[in-house]
């Protein structure tokens, strides 16, 4: 079965450029050809969308899908089930899916939430959805910001009842080689470490070193043997240096970023998926925004304001390998994508850049760029359609007109 899709522009994920008219040609969920006069095999099937941008199917690097409603996010944690987070893990990739989001990076739950078990429903076609790159859990060490244990501190009991729920919540070299091993064979993608504190917990500080040099080199010398990538939750530009060593392949947020530590992760080669939206109100001050989140969240934005400033315009002037991440837990939808892109443009980000980082960026990140992340003959058939200019319009990712996935077409719905 042939596809021919029509083009008004392409940006095809290689080239910081859009092309005028180009077309592709798919050949069941692989592209095969893509330029200009293709042919037309007997039987092919035209999709005209020369009043749309396309480009790559997009790709949210950082999500926490585990929830239908941040208002209710600790809430439904204490008091529902592992089934009802598996529920609200397929609901969230089927809208990013229907959002122009065709791949999602899930970044970890306190708990057994079943990724895995949704990501195999996808990829089986039993339900719809972006395809998932999970890890599964956190690892972290308690009261540290993977430890949601910490909203119930008052309560000393209930609250070390409740960190026992998080299987990858714990101390020492034993147990997080134990867990590393835990976390391959269970399938999943990458490793996710808690080394700084946290922004949106109660109990801990940004700057805040959460695991000590025994339990790093568990977890990296284990994660080596066993080939599987290991990112870092990570603010302060101390830790950011101590990660480097360990030889990182990727960092989140990186938000409390300096010179110095830019320039050794330029050098690096190491990815940073830096997530401006969680920031954003206060980089940016917006007290709508800012009402909507907790008392303590808004204490420390407000106490780190200035040094969120600095670090985002250092990130943004350096050229570390950026990665395109949302980290929705407040104020928006964790589905809505989109929003990130609003924050990169509107902080005077390269348009091109953030595209980069939404596409084949974030496919390199992923581990899926062999089939992913651009639009190139032999790759996927993951493609995405945009009404809006997406080199203007801060909102145009918030508006998909066109999605593809795998080959397959899907109705989309708008977030604007």
């Amino acid at each position: 079965m042939f596809t021919k899709i029509k083009c008004g522009k392409l940006y095809d994920g290689v080239t910081p450029r859009l092309w005028e008219n180009k077309e592709i040609l798919i050949e069941d969920n692989v592209i095969r050809e893509v330029g200009y006069g293709l042919p037309e095999p007997q039987g092919v099937e035209i999709r005209d969308l020369s009043e749309l941008t396309v480009t790559p199917g997009m790709i949210d690097g950082h999500v926490h899908p585990q929830f239908f409603d941040y208002r209710e996010l600790y809430n439904e944690y204490v008091c529902l089930s592992d089934g009802y987070r598996a529920l609200a893990t397929a609901s969230c990739a089927r809208k990013t899916l229907l959002g122009g989001f065709t791949t999602i990076r899930s970044m970890g739950w306190f708990s057994e939430a079943y990724e895995l078990d949704v990501k195999r429903a996808i990829e089986d076609g039993k339900i719809e959805g972006s395809r998932l790159v999970v890890g599964s859990h956190f690892l972290c060490t308690p009261g540290s910001a993977g430890d949601s244990s910490q909203s119930l501190s008052a309560n000393p009991y209930l609250s070390d009842y409740l960190m026992k729920m998080c299987p990858t919540c714990g101390s020492g070299a034993d147990f997080f080689t134990n867990v590393v091993r835990r976390e391959k064979k269970m399938g999943c993608d990458f490793i996710k470490i808690f080394g700084s504190g946290g922004f949106a917990t109660p109990c801990d500080d940004p700057e805040d070193i959460q695991l000590n040099d025994s339990e790093f080199n568990a977890i990296f010398s284990t994660a080596k043997e066993l080939r599987i990538p290991v990112t870092a939750h990570v603010y302060a530009p101390v830790m950011m240096k101590k990660l480097l060593k360990y030889n990182i392949f990727c960092m989140e947020h990186g938000a409390l970023m300096d010179d110095e530590t830019a320039r050794m992760i330029e050098g690096s080669g190491v990815y940073l998926v830096p997530t401006f939206m969680p920031y954003e109100d206060i980089v940016n001050p917006n007290e709508e925004s800012l009402s909507k989140k907790s008392d303590f969240f808004r204490r420390k934005l407000e106490k780190y304001q200035r040094r969120l400033q600095e670090g985002r315009e250092i990130i943004i002037n350096s050229k570390i390998k950026l990665g395109y991440g949302t980290d929705i837990v407040d104020v928006y939808n964790n589905y809505e994508s989109g929003w990130e892109y609003n924050c990169w443009l509107k902080n005077g980000v390269d348009p091109f850049r953030a595209l980069e980082a939404a596409t084949s960026i974030n496919a390199e990140i992923c581990g899926i760029s062999d089939k992913l992340g651009n639009i190139t003959p032999g790759k996927l058939a993951d493609i995405s359609g945009w009404k809006r200019d997406l080199l203007k319009d801060p909102d145009a990712l918030r508006d998909c007109a066109f999605v593809m996935k795998d080959g397959v077409e899907y109705l989309t719905e708008s977030r604007v």
